[in-house]
């Protein structure tokens, strides 16, 4: 048995401006075929901004809520946004930091990269830590509506535990921060 599987066929259903819908007909490893509806995305970077250094006790790391359809009221988040053309995943977090809070970085470093739902998209999330941090100007988009939110790390920490925050980026980007952000 082989370790993938090839598609057969690709077929494009829908094209929007976030996402396209394709319906592919697949090989699997197990010799066996089927469709997928695959959505495809140009991926994304986020960005987990601190306000101190990281290695004080309890530093604090710069949040967002953030209206979300989807969601049917606010979340907290970390800045992200989808990469542009030709867009490094770096330049795509360090463009959104600025846009979505006005922050700018001295330091900014990858973190890891994720696929966000791997049953149904290719979507990836790459991840950075952005260390000193300075206010600017914000460039919100239309449907941008953010409010700034700086909160201690263990504060953070303590809204994943209790659903608070709800957004699988930025618990990710949280956790792996506090367990190996404090250090590097």
């Amino acid at each position: 048995m082989s370790d993938e599987a090839h598609a057969i066929s690709k077929r494009r259903v829908y094209t929007g401006r976030v996402v396209s819908l394709d319906v592919d007909t697949v090989r699997f490893p197990n010799g066996a075929v089927g469709e997928l509806e695959m959505l495809r995305h140009s991926g994304a970077s986020a960005v987990v901004p601190f306000l101190d250094d990281r290695k004080s006790e309890d530093p604090r790391v710069l949040l967002i809520r953030q209206y979300r359809y989807a969601t049917e009221g606010v979340i907290y988040e970390i800045p992200a946004g989808r990469l542009e053309p030709g867009e490094e995943p770096k330049a795509c977090a360090i463009r959104e930091l600025r846009e979505e809070t006005g922050y700018e970085a001295r330091d900014v470093r990858f973190l890891t990269t994720f696929y966000t739902t791997p049953g149904f998209t290719d979507e990836r999330i790459h991840i950075f830590i952005a260390d000193a941090v300075n206010p600017g100007n914000r460039a919100l988009e239309a449907d941008e509506i953010v409010e700034l939110c700086p909160v201690p790390l263990s504060e953070a920490m303590e809204l994943i535990r209790t659903g608070g925050i709800v957004d699988g980026k930025t618990i990710i980007g949280l956790l792996f921060c506090a367990r190996f952000g404090r250090f590097g």
